[in-house]
């Protein structure tokens, strides 16, 4: 019997007149995990939260990391150069004073969070608009590294263009989705490049590693930016090879696999999160009012840190508040996943 209850839920610790509604299934819960005040500008005047951030990770410790967004899909005479957010278990309420406090690593221009490996291991992805070359950092402990791409030896075509997401299979293989050249690279554990064009698919951004190493891809399609509209579109790959598209239409800000081998997606244009299976069944999961909307998302993972911290297997999502881009939140969303997702997804 397919469940038509849902519970309203007022989010606490927002600014304004008003709170604002977030619709989920019966017996979730959520509330404000990294919040902000004191950034506030013209374009988000009494909206609270730190300055935007689009893509977010876990290690296995329960340490977030966050990277403020730059200008990565327009031109401009400046560029973004600033270190990533860490922000230790338990959340934190981020003011311009202790920001300081939760900035991680050096500066780096546009930095986006790619993927965690092995818990502990951060990778970054950046690029240079204007000559077209992009780079994958490997961060641990605050120490950084270039791990591929970059300037490439004279005459040579660069390994990336424009490199957004990535994903980590079980042994230690890394996949990045290069948007600039619309292809999937393919690298070995020590970042040698071990297929060039993996996988072709129009302006690929987000990647997400299932649980049996079945790769998801999430593409922007038609639409030149990820806040424009446009027909967008999720692949699944197979631990084959096999590619086929499983969904047509929403242009997914963030994905992140849960339970029974689900992928959660942000639908930032619709306002809504829905769980995708891996036959292709669509499952709404949360709605947003108000004109907030999300923007990124991923599960915290199941580890003796994150269990310490009472995370573990929570999801996170970063959001906008009434369409206020320029300042997000982060929050965390508790409840029966496993029972969400149903006994025929957990099977599989």
């Amino acid at each position: 019997m397919k469940r038509t209850a849902r519970a309203l839920l007022l989010l606490l610790v927002i600014p304004g007149p008003a709170n604002a509604e977030l619709v989920l299934p019966e017996g979730f819960i959520a509330q404000v995990y990294v919040g902000g005040s004191g950034f506030e500008s013209d374009l988000a005047q009494a909206v609270g939260g730190i300055p935007a951030a689009s893509t977010l990770a876990f290690d296995d410790a329960g340490m977030l990391y966050l990277a403020r967004t730059g200008r990565r899909y327009s031109g401009g005479d400046v560029e973004a150069l600033w270190p990533i957010y860490r922000v230790p278990p338990g959340g934190a309420h981020l003011t311009r004073d202790s920001e300081p406090r939760f900035l991680h690593g050096p500066p780096l221009p546009n930095p986006q969070v790619a993927a965690i490996r092995a818990g502990r291991e951060l990778f970054l992805t950046t690029f240079d608009r204007d000559r077209q070359i992009g780079v994958l950092y490997r961060m641990l402990d605050g120490t950084i590294e270039l791990f591929a791409g970059g300037t490439p030896p004279p005459g040579r075509p660069p390994l990336l263009r424009q490199p957004e997401g990535a994903a980590v299979d079980a042994e230690g293989n890394l996949y990045v989705a290069d948007r600039g050249d619309g292809r999937i690279v393919r690298l070995d554990a020590l970042g040698r490049v071990l297929d060039p064009r993996w996988l072709s698919v129009p302006r690929p951004r987000v990647l997400a590693m299932g649980h049996r190493g079945d790769l998801w891809v999430g593409s922007d399609g038609s639409a030149e930016a990820p806040w424009q509209s446009g027909p967008g579109a999720i692949w699944r790959v197979g631990p084959g090879g096999a590619a086929q598209v499983v969904l047509r239409g929403p242009i997914p800000a963030g994905m992140s696999v849960g339970p029974g081998g689900h992928l959660f997606v942000a639908d930032r244009h619709a306002g809504h999160i829905f769980a995708l299976s891996p036959d292709g069944t669509r499952r709404d999961f949360a709605r947003f009012t108000d004109g907030d909307a999300p923007r990124g998302l991923c599960f915290a993972p199941v580890s003796v840190g994150t269990r310490r911290a009472g995370i573990a297997g929570d999801l996170f999502v970063v959001i906008i508040r009434r369409g206020a881009w320029p300042l997000n939140e982060v929050i965390r969303i508790s409840g029966p996943f496993d029972r969400l997702v149903g006994p025929q997804a957990a099977g599989r």
